[in-house]
């Protein structure tokens, strides 16, 4: 039999704001907004915010329930027969860098030949669906743009959620993939790649203007990211009344290169933490406002799908925020020896080294 064995991380559920009945203002204008079929009041910058914080306070007085040691899969028939979903990080799971894991388009395949919905959700913001689909098929694998979940997307979702009024501009410190599903939804945008070829001749007297009409920063993983972005996010949040902070991720490494980790998006988003003093909305992993949007797509029951990734905090952590069962896989950021140390709080249902163990588990039980 499956065991589950969760505990509780309330504390460090990422769960969007406006998913609370709560009332409020945002950028002077108060209205209701349908998310998803679901009734909620417009929130405001601050009181998101502050719900927000709430949600990520630590409290020391708090006291973590005992996880039970996360099992190695022995019987992937028994898991994968136990769900009707499973969703993918890409980074870690799927490739690394653009290097193809081994034994991955078998297993897909196989999972497939038995109904099962795949989806594939990245944190990584430097392309949109339709880029990402193109590396799927540059990878020799067959994936539909609609099974696939980027955090650039998420951004823009989250905007049209909460009826981000058109009128207002969304400053973006990242790359193309960003501005692309802006523009597919509607909004208008400014920054990006261009803006990491322009610099701050700092003079006596010097004043940086800003447009004053950006309602938005969204901050994603940039490898153009330099001081003039940095100043002109900041001027946007801390000058524009209302102003957002959102953030595609977190994440402390990603996969440039199948050769090392390389810094990740959590670095440029700290840098406008770090001259803010304003926490981010989260819109990718851990947050849970993905595995509502593709629960509320698909019509899936949480219960019925299975988070497969390569990292704790994010994809382990987005799947028990979820209510799914979760699978780590040691073929990207996570190892044994992380995975089993004290110091780790987070524990998954079921690991394994790669998801094509799933073909040599399943023959090993047959």
């Amino acid at each position: 039999m499956l065991s589950s064995g969760k505990i509780s991380h309330s504390i460090l559920s990422l769960s969007p704001p406006f998913f609370t009945n709560s009332s409020s203002r945002f950028l002077g204008q108060s209205r209701k907004i349908s998310f998803l079929g679901i009734q909620n009041p417009f929130y405001s910058a601050a009181t998101a915010r502050k719900s927000w914080n709430s949600r990520m306070s630590i409290s020391p007085a708090v006291n973590f329930s005992v996880r039970a040691s996360a099992q190695q899969l022995k019987n992937a028939d028994e898991l994968i027969d136990s769900v009707e979903t499973f969703i993918f990080d890409c980074d870690g799971v799927i490739w690394k860098g653009d290097s193809l894991i081994d034994g991955v388009p078998e297993t897909l395949d196989m999972l497939r030949s038995r109904g099962k919905r795949l989806v594939f959700v990245t944190n990584n913001s430097t392309k949109s669906r339709k880029q990402y689909g193109k590396k799927f098929e540059s990878l020799g694998l067959s994936v539909n743009e609609e099974e696939i979940f980027a955090s650039s997307f998420a951004a823009a979702a989250y905007l049209k959620s909460i009826n981000f009024p058109k009128d207002k501009k969304v400053y973006v410190i990242g790359e193309d993939g960003i501005l692309k599903e802006l523009e597919l939804a509607g909004f208008q945008y400014l920054g990006g790649p261009e803006d990491g070829e322009k610099k701050i001749e700092l003079k006596p007297g010097f004043l940086m203007e800003h447009d004053e009409s950006v309602g938005a920063v969204v901050v994603g993983f940039d490898r153009y990211f330099n001081y003039y972005k940095i100043q002109y996010g900041t001027l946007c949040i801390r000058e524009n009344p209302g102003c957002l902070f959102i953030a595609t991720n977190r994440d402390a490494v990603t996969h440039l290169t199948d050769a090392q980790e390389w810094a990740g998006g959590g670095s440029m988003v700290g840098a406008i933490f770090g001259s803010t003093k304003q926490e981010p909305l989260v819109v990718g992993k851990p947050s849970t406002f993905m595995m509502d949007y593709l629960s509320n797509k698909f019509g899936i029951l949480k219960s019925q799908i299975c988070m497969v990734g390569d990292r704790l905090d994010t994809d382990i952590l987005f799947g028990q925020n979820g209510g799914c069962k979760t699978l780590l896989v040691l073929s990207g950021v996570t190892s044994l020896s992380m995975l089993q140390s004290p110091n780790n709080s987070i524990q998954p249902d079921f690991y394994t080294n790669k998801i094509s163990d799933f073909l040599s588990l399943k023959a090993a039980t047959v």
